[in-house]
């Protein structure tokens, strides 16, 4: 490491930046609603507005894991700030849908932008315990989720309006953008090491990386789609799904804090057996148990799902360090990519197990927007009671299969120490 590079200045502002990407999840869902009845958006609209932030990610994430070696973490890392700073204030200036999705979109793209850089930024920062300090910056995700949905509640409260919620936004993103600009940087950890961009190619082609990147897929439904989910899924089994969602994102904030001696302990691989384990109870337990026993349920899960996205960062920049900013950044965005798909179908897989339990011919949206008290809305409420845990029951069957493939990996783990011990 160079001398003149303060890792640890850097680390916090790369936790400031990511702190924005969480915010922009968590405020945004909070005032969806009441941007829908501002700017007379219905419910498409405004899905198309959320799935905008999905689709930006990915694209930006990718490209940014082809470039960063090439024009350094530093202008990457400024180029989110433009976009993060250009989608908020068009965000409060807001005049209808377009300019709702154009923001959306930056913002989508700087979140993914921030990711590219920062993955590999902390890897190349921390080569002695990568896993550990990945799993340390992102506890700022659900960190951040559970601070701006404080934000949009408290506001709401003292009668603040939508856009004074997401200008709040703007304060971290300035001191990131401020720290990153004064900071000098260190080179890409490939770069370093002279790895040549062929040798790089030839890492993210070997069995170890592709299976890594498959069961990406699964690691990121299992915990991003349940947890985004839960609340709608299970609004009609307990009168506080919020409080779900509370519990599963404070578990990830704990746990990732102190992954260190976890990690140590069971491995990175090992962690990611425990992990799928746990979540597939979890999901189980979500969908079928009722009362205070949800809420263990949600702990449960929450503890399974709080490692999987660092540690599967984490274990590719231990075990595969060829593969580089790319590498990282392929992982990250086969992660949510994998989630945008899923979402879309299991929302019409939700929508037909809902329709199975209405009366033969009836329609869906009828029943979904009739008023409270009707016949209908207790139709469809019934209905949802049935669909919300035939979802959940549908998704832990990823999970289980994870738990065959993290164990396999650890046995592959395993015989590869002996192989090169021996």
């Amino acid at each position: 490491m160079q001398a003149n590079i303060n890792r640890n200045q850097l680390f916090v502002a790369s936790c400031l930046a990511l702190l924005v990407t969480s915010l922009s999840f968590g405020i945004r869902a909070g005032i969806l609603n009441r941007l829908g009845v501002d700017f007379h958006l219905n419910a498409s609209q405004l899905a198309s507005i959320a799935a905008t932030a999905f689709w930006g990610f990915p694209l930006a994430i990718v490209v940014g894991g082809m470039v960063v070696d090439v024009i350094g973490m530093k202008k990457l890392l400024v180029a989110a700030f433009v976009f993060h700073l250009a989608g908020i204030l068009l965000t409060i200036f807001a005049s209808g849908f377009w300019t709702l999705f154009l923001s959306t979109l930056l913002i989508g793209i700087a979140n993914g932008t921030v990711e590219a850089a920062c993955n590999p930024l902390v890897a190349t920062l921390f080569p002695e315990k990568k896993t550990t300090k990945l799993n340390h910056f992102h506890l700022w995700f659900p960190g951040g989720i559970v601070i701006g949905t404080l934000i949009v509640f408290l506001f709401d409260k003292m009668g603040l309006s939508w856009q004074v919620q997401v200008a709040m936004m703007i304060i971290p993103t300035l001191l990131y953008g401020y720290f990153f600009s004064k900071l000098d940087f260190p080179v890409t950890e490939r770069v370093a090491s002279g790895v040549s961009t062929a040798d790089m190619y030839k890492a993210i082609g070997t069995p170890l990386f592709i299976f890594m990147f498959v069961c990406m897929f699964g690691t990121a439904i299992t915990e991003l789609f349940t947890g985004q989910w839960v609340g709608v899924l299970l609004n009609n089994v307990t009168d506080n799904p919020i409080l779900i969602l509370t519990i599963t994102t404070g578990v990830m904030v704990v746990g990732r804090g102190i992954a260190e001696p976890i990690l140590h302990r069971f491995s990175p691989a090992g962690v990611l057996l425990g992990s799928a384990i746990l979540a597939a109870v979890g999901i189980y337990l979500l969908s079928t148990v009722s009362g205070g026993m949800i809420y263990v349920a949600a702990l449960i899960f929450g503890i399974g799902c709080c490692y999987f996205w660092p540690t599967m960062i984490g274990f590719v920049a231990e075990n595969i360090p060829r593969s580089g900013a790319l590498g990282l950044n392929l992982m990250g965005g086969a992660g949510m990519f994998a989630v945008s798909i899923y979402t879309m179908f299991m929302g019409g897989f939700y929508d037909r197990k809902v329709a199975e339990q209405l009366p033969a011919g009836a329609s869906l949206d009828e029943y979904r927007s009739a008023a409270a008290g009707t016949t209908e809305a207790a139709a469809y409420a019934k209905a949802q009671l049935t669909a919300g845990p035939d979802v959940l029951q549908a998704t832990a069957v990823i999970p289980v299969i994870l738990i065959f493939a993290f164990a396999g990996l650890v046995l592959y783990m395993r015989n590869r120490k002996k192989l090169v011990t021996a």
